[in-house]
């Protein structure tokens, strides 16, 4: 039989509560976790099994609301008085311990603070007395601001340290080797604490219950392996329980719990990604899980139908998802499903279509455009610019509203994340995409951690664009600068790691006068929509429509791509047209569900109704 998983945690507390007179126990502490005999418990019962193991008598908890808990109240009254006989009365306590206060003492909501560390006092003082483990819950509640306490919040912090100050060190060889009264502080943070406390005092230690580790996961998960509904049972040595295991990263084993009893209520057996989908974001159907071979196979014709000229960085592009597809890196079955499930940095002159082709990527990943979140990095250039990101901390403005970038993904979880011109950020915000990268999750200001494992990254820069002319080696020249730009001059070569080099998608210059005016096209679609939606117009109709934007292509500054021509089609067609809109609207009726014919005169065109 293999031997149980014991969590570090527990075998630092079992070491730290034979040491130290105080113990701060703080992060996953309101959840449950697994005992010294591998079986998962709620946090309290574990804390009081693992203490009665060590040797302590008595087990007590207290909190201001609930009182004390985890000792009958004739232990209480019998501890209360052999603790405090009336001659050992520190001065200046008014303290009288007939039968009518013995009762209100020892009840369960009525003992003040001062009360219990009272009697806690002088058990941990007098070393005849059987040993307690003093477990103060919900402590980071007990203490306002801790820099500003109170009167009433000092003295209680007074009698504690004096407690801990006092507290003798029992050296014998008869007690060396057994506990000693101990007072333990559960909280959420140790930060939550007033630092006066635990700050350079050898009688305190600190113990962090962190989220359960990947073993215990599995350990968790395969417990309940025939209570989940799935099309699958997670069993040992399946790809399925490695792909759980990976996508229940940063769960609690109390959420585990939660989705066995998700999957039990729905009708049908869920896959895993269905799953975890509807427990995190209300959702039974992930894009991801509809990325499939067919319509992966026409990803290059799809995005090629809106992005001109950029055949090289297309095929990149679907290099880089055929290879997440097959398992090879993040879109499904990795090893690190915690991360995003795809980074793209794209890099190349201005106007040649890497926005387009990002919001192109997101229309055929998530089926809506809309799902690419734009991020302008030039506004983010200033060192404090991070909190824009996730949020301004406790007590500064803006907390409440939040982080642009952690609520834009805990809105819509399924996103293309766009970060446009990220060489201009301040190098203080590319910590936080070290963090998402690598992580797959931020927290923000308010202390939420928020899951990017759902969302695709894509970077986009003009590094080395005013010093590569365009040719054969300008895609390699793009690549060597970019790499140049991190190792040596952001000096975060972890970034690009992060990123991966074969990420890297360069864009060729606009320089093909026939991908300009394939550009010139496509932009005409838009135009037509919208005459028909505004003024019932239905068509444009040209004499000759490859000579007209020929015409307009003509003017383009080629070093402007993509957007140079949509500048000269405003100058050359849109102005002239909506000045002959404009003055037809004395009887714009004449409109309805007729066309319009572009008549061309030289560089200039005119405009009727047909």
């Amino acid at each position: 039989m293999n031997k149980p998983h014991i969590s570090e945690w527990l075998e630092d507390l079992s070491r730290q509560a034979k040491l130290r007179r105080g113990i701060v126990i703080s992060g996953n502490v309101n959840n449950s976790v697994f005992n010294l005999e591998g079986m998962q418990q709620p946090f309290k019962h574990v804390l009081n099994n693992t203490f009665e193991k060590l040797g302590f008598k008595h087990v007590i908890h207290y909190s201001r609301v609930g009182g004390i808990s985890g000792i009958s109240q004739k232990n209480w009254n019998e501890l209360q008085l052999s603790s405090a006989p009336q001659s050992e009365l520190i001065e200046g306590d008014d303290y009288d311990f007939d039968d009518e206060t013995q009762q209100a003492d020892s009840g369960q909501t009525e003992l003040t603070p001062q009360d219990f560390f009272a009697v806690a006092q002088r058990v941990m003082l007098n070393a005849n007395l059987p040993k307690v483990a003093f477990i103060i819950d919900w402590s980071n509640l007990l203490f306002g601001q801790v820099n500003a306490l109170s009167e009433q919040e000092r003295g209680w912090l007074s009698q504690l340290l004096q407690n801990l100050r006092d507290s003798a060190d029992e050296m014998s060889l008869i007690e060396i080797d057994k506990v000693q009264s101990l007072m333990v502080f559960v909280c959420e943070g140790a930060n939550k604490l007033p630092p006066q406390l635990t700050v350079g005092n050898p009688q305190f230690g600190e113990v962090i219950v962190p989220l359960p580790n990947r073993t215990e996961r599995q350990q968790a998960i395969l417990g309940l392996s025939s209570t989940f509904n799935l099309e699958e049972q997670p069993i040992i040595g399946s790809r399925l329980l490695e792909d759980f295991v990976d996508l229940t990263d940063s769960l609690t084993l109390r959420e585990i719990n939660q989705l066995a009893r998700l999957s039990r209520q729905q009708q049908e057996a869920l896959s895993l990604d269905a799953l975890v989908s509807l427990y995190r974001y209300g959702k039974k159907e992930s894009p991801w899980e509809q990325l499939n071979y067919d319509k992966l196979k026409d990803v290059e014709s799809t995005l090629k139908h809106r992005v001109k000229g950029q055949d090289e960085a297309i095929k990149l592009v679907r290099k880089v998802l055929v290879r997440a597809f097959t398992g090879l890196s993040g879109l499904q079955h990795s090893v690190k499903s915690r991360m995003p499930k795809g980074a793209l940095f794209f890099v190349g002159p201005t106007g040649v279509g890497k926005t387009e082709l990002a919001k192109s990527l997101a229309s055929f990943l998530f089926g809506d455009e809309d799902a690419c979140m734009r991020f302008d990095m030039s506004e983010f250039n200033h060192e404090h610019a991070d909190q824009r990101l996730v949020g301004a901390p406790p007590g500064y403005v803006g907390y409440e509203e939040g982080g642009q970038l952690t609520n834009a993904v805990k809105k819509r979880p399924f996103s293309l994340l766009l970060f446009d011109e990220i060489e201009k950020a301040h190098p203080r915000i590319l910590d936080k995409f070290l963090q998402i990268l690598e992580d797959g999750r931020l927290t923000d200001g308010k202390g939420e951690t928020v899951n990017f494992s759902d969302t695709f990254i894509v970077f986009t820069s003009n590094i080395g664009a005013s010093e590569i002319q365009p040719g054969e080696q300008a895609l390699e020249q793009f690549k060597t600068h970019v790499t140049k730009h991190f190792v040596q001059e952001l000096k975060r070569p972890e970034l690009l790691g992060r990123i991966g080099e074969a990420n890297i998608v360069p864009f060729n210059f606009m320089t093909d006068s026939d991908f300009l005016v394939a550009i010139a096209k496509a932009k005409l679609e838009p135009l037509k929509i919208r005459l028909k939606e505004k003024w019932g117009i239905s068509d444009l109709i040209f004499d000759n429509e490859d000579k007209a934007l020929t015409t307009i292509v003509s003017k383009v500054d080629k070093t402007a791509g993509g957007r140079g021509v949509l500048n000269a089609m405003v100058s050359v067609l849109f102005d002239p047209l909506a000045e002959f809109l404009f003055e037809s609207l004395s009887d714009f009726t004449s409109f309805n569900g007729r066309p319009i014919r572009v008549v061309q005169a030289g560089k200039n065109f005119d405009f009727e109704v047909d």
